[in-house]
């Protein structure tokens, strides 16, 4: 029986979530899990750095040399079973994964989403659009969730839940960083060990 779960994280742009992980890994915080590789499908993904400095293996799969998001899929299945993966976190990872992919990992892909779903969330719902929205609509309260990947975007199950005040002079700018430092970047951590610790029972 293994102790420690394997983790890969997905990755496309800056890797702030990738960030906070790296650092609850650091603290203790994710005693049931192990990065084994941080999977970009953008080839200059500051993500990628971070990785490489937080000592964890940074790999590069791009659609484009692929070919057809078929083909993506099974070169990331493949890359992920080679390393016998059994948690995948999606962290600002912006390729919408198939049905068919996921389903091959079932309870076994988590992703963060800045907003309290099931507001402000689905289909091309993701970075600053989601924070302009919830100023539009006028809400007092927003946050992050955690939540396990299913076929529908941002359609499965919740794990975790946080919630952050909206404040009276707020910009989309100002939101998306007050909801990643009280939320996004304390969920992720406390949820990728919750399931590491689920799965490792299996």
């Amino acid at each position: 029986m293994k102790e420690k779960a394997n983790i890969a994280v997905l990755v496309s742009g800056g890797g702030t979530n990738l960030q906070a992980l790296i650092d609850a890994k650091a603290a203790g915080l994710i005693p049931h899990g192990e990065f084994v590789a941080v999977i970009s499908n953008v080839a200059d993904a500051y993500a990628l750095e971070r990785a490489r400095q937080g000592g964890i293996p940074a790999i590069t799969i791009l659609k484009s040399e692929c070919g057809s998001q078929e083909d993506f899929e099974s070169v990331l299945y493949d890359s992920l079973e080679s390393m016998d993966v059994d948690l995948i976190v999606l962290a600002g990872f912006l390729n919408v994964l198939s049905a068919d992919f996921v389903s091959k990992y079932p309870k076994r892909i988590i992703n963060v989403h800045p907003s309290l779903i099931p507001s402000f969330c689905g289909d091309g719902m993701y970075g600053l659009k989601v924070h302009h929205a919830a100023l539009e609509r006028g809400v007092k309260v927003t946050g992050a969730t955690v939540h396990y990947v299913n076929e529908i975007t941002d359609g499965g199950e919740i794990i975790m839940q946080k919630a952050v005040e909206v404040l009276p002079n707020d910009t989309p700018a100002t939101l998306q960083k007050r909801v990643m430092e009280e939320a996004e970047w304390i969920l992720l951590p406390r949820a990728t060990e919750l399931v590491c610790q689920k799965l490792l029972k299996e």
